[in-house]
């Protein structure tokens, strides 16, 4: 109906103007009067054919199908493949980042838990351990939990250091525990000899079914194995763990975890971790040697050396070069630098542990070049 009175309208429209430039004669109309009537009426016609048959709303135009009840309660959401796709890695001063797109529930580091060397998600928790469940997630080796009785505590997972906030790699570190322990879920918590540390978190061991959450970090390349005496129940499996990470190159073991491997080729040749006598008051009897073993100077300007704490860090001075074929001593006591016996610096305390440690060299955007470890 619109559209006949619109038709009929432009029809009007048209004849009324003819009329209105030199009257006719035809249909009654024989004056310039009745042809602006007609005009007029053409418009009406318009106006009536508009309130018949509406414009559509612009914000209502799409999908007509009804809603049903049965669709009412429905979550809407969209699924791109069958996992999401995460960016992750430093930023881009320090290197590329690196893109997670594989299957979450297959990926050797970020996949979800299944069962594996490090134990079985799926079957019962240890007959001595603590419920709780997981709050938050804080940074690669410690969480928030609420315990049986509804308190809240802060938990350090026992014999593992993953990288520090400012480090390379902290951020992916924390993305793996969260895959394994996310928020909500519920966990076992197992202890050693000791309850808290100095900053009054619980020391536990947490489990997944009968699934090490510790042992599968160091796994999956998200930590290192790290010695806590008197806490050193698992040493030997969290050992164990860091071997296979470090020799399937996951996590930060991976040449270019931070971004693009330095083409050097510096190695660790020799480190002295036990010195004369009290270490702590000898500290330049303890030291770690690097020799520039290719045939081109390097520049070692934001290189460094680490141990496996979370505070022991040296790096090397701005525009300090290695010659091919030549040694660099790093003392870990204070001194002027000179040629090519440098100094750490360190006040009062030893560097290298006398039972067991490991030394990273690491390049200027944060990669493990190379890394030597030993047993005390």
């Amino acid at each position: 109906m619109g559209t006949l009175l619109g038709l009929l309208g432009l029809a009007g429209l048209v004849f009324g103007l003819i009329n209105l430039v030199r009257p006719m004669g035809r249909l009654g109309i024989s004056t310039r009067k009745g042809a602006g009537s007609l005009v007029f009426a053409s418009f009406g016609m318009f106006i009536l054919a508009a309130a018949v048959n509406p414009s559509p709303d612009p914000d209502a135009v799409g999908d007509s199908t009804p809603i049903t009840a049965a669709d009412a309660g429905k979550e809407s959401t969209t699924t791109i493949s069958s996992v999401p796709v995460v960016s992750v890695g430093p930023p881009a001063t320090s290197g590329p980042a690196t893109t997670v797109g594989t299957d979450l529930g297959v990926d050797p580091v970020y996949g979800l838990p299944t069962a594996g060397p490090s134990g079985d998600p799926s079957a019962p928790l240890p007959a001595s351990a603590e419920r709780a469940t997981v709050l938050s997630i804080t940074d690669g080796d410690t969480i928030d939990v609420v315990l049986a009785d509804g308190s809240r505590d802060t938990v350090r997972l026992i014999g593992v250091n993953a990288p520090e906030r400012a480090e390379c790699w902290a951020s992916e570190a924390t993305m793996v525990l969260e895959a394994l322990v996310p928020a909500g879920s519920e966990i076992g918590m197992t202890f050693d000899q000791s309850d808290r540390d100095r900053f009054d978190r619980l020391l536990r061991y947490l489990w997944v079914g009968s699934m090490s959450v510790n042992q599968e970090l160091v796994r999956r390349g998200a930590a290192i194995s790290r010695r806590y005496p008197p806490d050193t129940g698992m040493a030997a499996r969290l050992d164990g763990a860091q071997d296979g990470a470090r020799a399937d190159g996951l996590g930060i073991w991976a040449p270019d975890a931070c971004g693009t491997a330095s083409g050097a080729d510096l190695r660790i040749i020799e480190l002295r971790y036990d010195a004369e006598g009290n270490d702590n008051e000898n500290l330049n009897d303890e030291w770690i040697k690097i020799r520039n073993q290719g045939d081109t100077y390097v520049d070692l300007t934001r290189w460094g050396v680490k141990d496996e704490s979370a505070t022991n860090r040296y790096t090397f001075p701005s525009g300090f070069s290695l010659a091919p074929g030549e040694v660099v001593t790093v003392y870990s006591g204070c001194g002027d630098d000179f040629d090519t016996a440098l100094y750490w610096c360190s006040v009062g305390s030893a560097i290298w542990n006398n039972d067991g440690d490991t030394a990273f060299l690491t390049d200027p955007v944060g990669n493990t070049h190379y890394s030597w470890s030993y047993s005390g």
